[in-house]
């Protein structure tokens, strides 16, 4: 729960999501058009967020993070490229969406669920509430940290915030290992089988 929580925000979808105007103006875009492509960013999340609550509970939730992880590596290693080579605005735009539909699909529909799943219920409520802690602690960080990196006049990368993409990516690389390698998949699965299994792990 915990690193789900964790890579959940270092996938880098609140740094997008809370800063995307300005995002996108360092791309090129013009202040309405980066408003409005901000909007179809939320009208994507919102539709691939359904997507994934309806494939959940048919392919499970290891698969819904492997595909949202592979989507998260090429998109935001992507976005990276486009901001580093100073490609088109309207391909670094496309790179975002399919990014944000990465997530939705992936972590977006799982992260709740898996959280409670995970833990037997005797220690449900403690474990439900360590993994939340988890996620808002580091959507926090991340939010406040961001000017550092992306401030017009002071940031670390205010020229070109292509760094700060290709980490997120490589974040996600790590993510990817961990749901292939470690994750549990808890479709279809009782809390006691569940908690059988990982005690023999």
């Amino acid at each position: 729960a915990f690193l789900l929580a964790f890579f959940n925000q270092l996938s880098g979808i609140n740094f997008v999501l809370y800063y995307a105007p300005e995002i996108l103006e360092r791309a090129g875009l013009a202040a309405k058009e980066s408003l409005f492509s901000s909007i179809s960013i939320g009208i994507v999340n919102l539709i691939f967020t359904i997507v994934g609550i309806r494939l959940i509970d048919q392919l499970g939730r290891k698969q819904l993070m492997k595909i949202g992880s592979i989507g998260y590596i090429l998109s935001l290693g992507l976005v990276a490229w486009c901001f580093y080579s100073g490609a088109s605005s309207t391909l670094l735009l496309i790179c975002i969406l399919v990014f944000i539909a990465s997530h939705a699909i992936g972590q977006g529909a799982v992260i709740w669920v898996f959280i409670s799943e995970i833990f037997p219920n005797k220690v449900r409520a403690y474990g439900q509430s360590w993994g939340t802690g988890t996620h808002w602690v580091f959507a926090a960080i991340i939010t406040l940290i961001t000017p550092i990196f992306l401030d017009a006049e002071a940031g670390i990368f205010k020229d070109n915030p292509w760094p700060i993409f290709l980490f997120f990516s490589f974040m996600m690389v790590l993510q990817l290992l961990w749901v292939i390698f470690i994750m549990p998949e808890t479709k279809g699965v009782s809390l006691e089988e569940l908690e059988k299994r990982m005690r023999k792990d």
